[in-house]
């Protein structure tokens, strides 16, 4: 893989309120933030733009409510917000795309000239998934670095039920097989950004 020198790192909604297990249920990938984090780095420090996406819930009782604790971002991002040496961007979004926020993502990426995204965050097959499937309808070459998000497992219709793992699965098949984005390992992102 190669990564361009502008290609743009996405971290979608990294944020306190996901530690709520009582509210969200059980999660899977305990090392994504770890990885996360390593993707920020390697990312700021070759010089290259970091994007970082902040849910704003209109929902009363989510725990990623606007003035709630929960709304702001984990300790380990927001100290290393302005610390890059490439340009940053500050999102905010109440649904699904961090597409769909304010400023707007892609009159950002297109100033610049950025084609090529990497997607890490918060939650894999909601937000994170929205993001990459969006980018890819809008022609980016996009990257999707599964073991840096995480989900929690699922309901859905008729009692279905899907564990945070598998619905994680179903997410990389789903983005990879239908050609939205390559779904790929932090480790080979920071190694080929290295290069």
């Amino acid at each position: 893989m190669e990564i361009a020198e502008n290609a743009a790192l996405v971290v979608v909604d990294v944020q306190q309120g996901f530690e709520e297990e009582a509210y969200w249920g059980p999660r899977n990938n305990p090392s994504a933030d770890e990885n996360i984090a390593g993707l920020i780095d390697a990312w700021q420090s070759g010089g290259r733009p970091v994007v970082f996406v902040r849910h704003d819930s209109p929902k009363p009782d989510s725990p990623l409510r606007v003035g709630y604790p929960g709304n702001g971002f984990k300790a380990y991002v927001e100290e290393r917000r302005g610390k890059g040496g490439g340009p940053e961007l500050f999102v905010t979004k109440n649904v699904n795309s961090a597409f769909y926020g304010s400023p707007d993502l892609g009159a950002w990426l297109g100033e610049a000239g950025v084609r090529q995204i990497v997607v890490a965050g918060i939650q894999t097959n909601m937000c994170a998934e929205t993001t990459a499937r969006m980018a890819g309808n809008l022609g980016y070459e996009v990257f999707f670095a599964l073991d840096a998000t995480y989900t929690f497992d699922g309901v859905g219709p008729w009692g279905w039920t899907l564990g945070a793992e598998e619905l994680a699965r179903a997410t990389a098949v789903s983005l990879h097989g239908g050609g939205f984005a390559e779904v790929v390992r932090s480790a080979e992102l920071i190694a080929a950004a290295a290069g």
